[in-house]
């Protein structure tokens, strides 16, 4: 497994969100039998919370692709977690792919498409699912007037809320940075935001519970953490539409991630996927502590094409971004 370093000092949301989702695959991995878990770790992220594992020091971008591809053509899988921003998580899939290894996530193809998400909402659109209406906004160029406001600006290739910003009106203000790009303008979608995550094989994509997200409201959309869905029939809207949006995709292997909107509409007209995730996402943390089965086992059976019966507990749960989890009490019926 390997977590990318961050440019500059690591810190912020990334590197919470990171620290979590690795130490709780890492964590799973190592209760399997016969399974011996090599995690790769930039030098200066503080130790101690792989456990049981092999930790790889990282000290140099160079080094970094040098271990990488070692380790990958020596391993029987390698799960990438790296985020999307400017292409970091698709260039360490391709070293893994390039030394011959064997990448337990989704193919080349689908990094790449998912990375961008101006082209993963063109494809999807293309493919009969609902997303927001969008368009790509170049480097310093104005706000159009065209649109519908209000709207979200975010990076084209960007993960982890990094750079979201809600725009009121085309005389809105862009937060610092916004000067780069390409990004995407989009129209905002108001709704309950929500995430189904998938385990995928050969024999096809397993949904997992769906989960409702929890994002600042300081118009940044930053990501604070998430909850198990608790109506159902919020859960079936939500996994109705992440399953089509994987159907839209080429084979899907490992997990994968789908982020959407459920709005008002209880016929699910007003639901909209918004991007998905070709990797691990945080929703991972919640996931494994709602079920007594072992995720990261079920995920290597999947893969493998084996059937796995999944059984999830139906206990209110609660996670942070940092990976904290909560069992929440249950609302009087």
């Amino acid at each position: 497994m390997f977590q990318a370093p961050q440019l500059g000092p690591p810190a912020g949301s990334l590197l919470r969100e990171g620290r979590a989702m690795i130490g709780a695959l890492a964590e799973d991995f190592r209760q399997l039998p016969g399974v011996r878990v090599v995690a790769m770790q930039d030098v200066r992220v503080p130790d101690g919370f792989l456990p049981g594992c092999e930790v790889v020091l990282v000290e140099s971008a160079g080094q970094e692709a040098e271990l990488l591809a070692q380790r990958a053509v020596t391993s029987d899988w390698t799960v990438v977690i790296a985020p999307e921003l400017d292409g970091w998580l698709l260039r360490r899939c391709r070293l893994v792919h390039q030394a011959g290894g064997r990448l337990l996530g989704p193919g080349l193809d689908v990094v790449e498409l998912a990375s961008d998400k101006q082209q993963t909402c063109e494809h999807l659109l293309r493919h009969g699912v609902r997303v927001p209406e969008g368009r790509v906004l170049e480097p310093a160029a104005p706000l159009p007037t065209g649109v519908p406001y209000p709207a979200v600006l975010k990076p084209c290739w960007g993960a982890g809320s990094v750079g979201l910003q809600r725009i009121d009106s085309p005389r809105g203000r862009l937060a610092p940075g916004a000067e780069d790009g390409p990004w995407r303008l989009e129209r905002f979608c108001p709704g309950t935001p929500a995430s189904v995550s998938f385990l995928c094989g050969p024999e096809g994509a397993v949904p997992l519970p769906a989960c409702s997200q929890r994002l600042s409201q300081d118009g940044r959309f930053r990501y604070v953490g998430g909850q198990l869905l608790s109506d159902p029939e919020l859960r079936r809207r939500a996994t109705t539409a992440a399953a089509a949006a994987l159907r839209a995709l080429p084979a899907l292997l490992g997990y994968v991630g789908v982020d959407l909107v459920l709005g008002a509409a209880r016929d699910g007209s007003e639901d909209y996927v918004v991007e998905i995730n070709p990797r691990l996402t945080t929703s991972y943390v919640g996931l494994r502590a709602a079920t007594r089965m072992n995720l990261a086992g079920a995920m290597l059976q999947i893969a493998a094409g084996d059937p796995v019966d999944l059984v999830f507990d139906d206990i209110p749960i609660r996670f942070e971004a940092d990976g904290t989890v909560e069992q929440l009490a249950r609302a009087a019926r």
